[in-house]
Order: structure tokens, then C-alpha cells, then sequence
């Protein structure tokens, strides 16, 4: 039997034509006999069954993709990283220089100092202050032109002796007399000559060359000729043309052991008398005692 409102065949109620169909069970008997009802009684219409609903679908949310670290944001993380180290340790000296952010309110940093300051003088401090003069007093105009006048003294002496050595060299290479630029008849020096070679000849192969004063070290031409004759007690300045100046020019004529050759090349060396020198001729050799050589003109130091 039917619920009321419904037809056997469809289960559709007439009543209400929007309610979808639903499959019908069949009744046993027992379910119909506790379906009867006395006459007059109202039907029980049973409820329609509900179709089940299916449930809704629950969308995961998309997880994104991680992409790969690139070389460029490697790159961007170290240079980060980097400026905020270094914004963090130039604070840290700011942070430490201000308190810490703490201030003491108690100090007044814009308000005027407070405490008296005293100061001192002794009782003769005038006197310790009294500017005082020494006795320096500049020179006059008069000394100055002095000065300047015996600067120039000197200055055309030096001159003159250059240009006589010099002429002294032209004349010995043009193979001058004794009566040119000779001195005529010089005296002999207060020296043995033969002595000055004997005691030259020592060094001859043993000493090198160099630019030292001593048989320890080195020989220089001038070197040489300064040493064997300060042996002796006299004095030679260094350089060729400074020893030079120190003594005469004289004559091949009168030339004899132990007078210095002077070559305008700038070397010395002495003569043994009999053709022959010793002197100290270049680097990576010794003091030689050879024949002479070149253009060269003979000085006698008188002493």
C-alpha cells in the first residue's frame, strides 16, 4: 500500500511535483498490517526518504614550487648579509659612544658650569718673563758686499789655476821647452825620489783598484799618490786636479823619479826616472809599475 500521495508506480508525490523520485521498497506484510488504521483515523503519511547528498570536494590549496637558488641571488644574500654586519658594527662604537641610549638626566649638559678656578702667579714671575737678547747682531750692507766681493776672489783665483794647469797640459802635449810655462831650474823636493818609487813598488800587484785611500781597501790613481806621499809627511788633497795645484809644473827635461805625472784626462800617477810609473789604472786591475803613456805633463811637489 501506498504512503497517501503517492502513486505505486513512480513514488512521486502529486502534491508536491518537485519531489524527485525515489525507488520503492515493497512492503511485507507485517509492515502493511501495522499500516492499517481504524476507519475515521487520519493516514500517518510517511516521510519521504531523503536522498543522500554527496559531499563536497575540499580544494588543498596549491603549495608553490620552490625554484632553484640562481648564482645571482647567491650572490644578492652575501652582499645583504655583508651591508647588515657592517651597518652592525659601525652602530655598535655610535651605541657604546651615547650611553647605550641611557642618558643621566641629572647631568646638565646646556647650563652653566658651576666651581670657581684659581689661578696662581708667583711673585716674580715679571722678572722670569722678561724677553732677553742675545748678543747675534746682523750683518751690514757693508760686510755683506765684503763677503760677496771675496767669494768672487776665490771664485777667479780657482779659475786662474785651472786655466794654468790647463795650459801646462796644452804645452807638455805640444812637447813645450823649459823656457813656455815651466818653471826654469825648480828646486828639489825635501824627499828622496828613489824612496817614493821603493816604497810605491809594494803595492804593485797586490793592491787593487778602487776608489780608497789604503793598501786595506783600495787604491784610486789619486789614492795611491795621496798614501805614498802623506808615508813621507806630505799631504795630498784627493783628485787629480786639486794634487795638481799642489805642487809645479816643470819640463820632461827636468822631470825625475818620484814628480807625478798629471794626465788632463784626469789620472796621476809617478814617475820612476827612467821612463817608467806606477799608478793604479782601472777597474779589475792592480797598481802596475808600466812604461808611460799618452799626453801628460810633469809637477814637482816641493815641500
Amino acid at each position: 500500500m501506498a504512503p497517501y500521495g503517492e502513486t505505486p508506480e513512480t513514488g512521486r508525490n502529486h502534491e508536491d511535483p518537485k519531489t524527485p523520485e525515489s525507488p520503492l521498497q515493497p512492503l511485507t506484510r507485517r509492515e502493511l498490517r501495522s499500516r492499517e488504521v481504524a476507519p475515521g483515523a487520519e493516514l500517518e503519511l510517511a516521510a519521504p526518504p531523503v536522498p543522500a547528498r554527496r559531499a563536497p570536494s575540499i580544494r588543498m590549496p596549491r603549495v608553490p614550487r620552490l625554484k632553484r637558488p640562481t648564482k645571482k641571488s647567491a650572490v644578492t644574500v652575501v652582499v645583504m648579509t655583508f651591508a647588515a654586519g657592517l651597518i652592525a658594527t659601525m652602530a655598535l662604537p655610535a651605541y657604546a659612544f651615547g650611553g647605550g641610549g641611557s642618558f643621566d638626566q641629572g647631568v646638565a649638559t646646556s647650563g652653566p658650569l658651576s666651581g670657581a678656578q684659581t689661578l696662581q702667579v708667583p711673585a716674580d714671575a715679571s722678572a722670569a718673563l722678561a724677553v732677553s737678547r742675545d748678543n747675534y747682531t746682523a750683518p751690514t750692507t757693508e760686510q755683506l758686499a765684503a763677503s760677496r766681493e771675496a767669494a768672487a776672489a776665490a771664485v777667479a783665483a780657482t779659475e786662474a789655476a785651472n786655466n794654468a794647469a790647463a795650459a801646462a797640459a796644452t804645452a807638455a802635449a805640444s812637447g813645450a821647452t823649459a823656457n813656455s810655462a815651466f818653471t826654469v831650474n825648480p828646486p828639489s823636493g825635501s824627499y828622496s825620489g828613489a824612496a817614493i818609487i821603493a816604497f810605491a813598488q809594494q803595492f804593485v800587484g797586490v793592491v787593487p783598484y778602487g776608489s780608497g785611500a789604503s793598501p786595506d781597501t783600495s787604491f784610486g790613481c789619486d789614492g795611491l799618490t795621496q798614501y805614498v806621499f802623506g808615508a813621507f809627511g806630505i799631504y795630498l788633497p784627493r783628485t787629480v786636479s786639486n794634487q795638481a795645484a799642489m805642487g809645479i809644473p816643470i819640463s820632461p827635461a827636468d822631470a825625475q823619479a818620484g814628480d807625478l805625472m798629471i794626465y788632463p784626462i784626469g789620472h796621476v800617477g809617478i814617475y820612476d826616472g827612467a821612463g817608467g810609473m806606477i799608478d793604479s789604472p782601472d777597474w779589475g786591475r792592480y797598481v802596475e809599475h808600466r812604461p808611460v803613456w799618452g799626453s801628460y805633463y810633469f809637477v814637482r811637489i816641493v815641500a
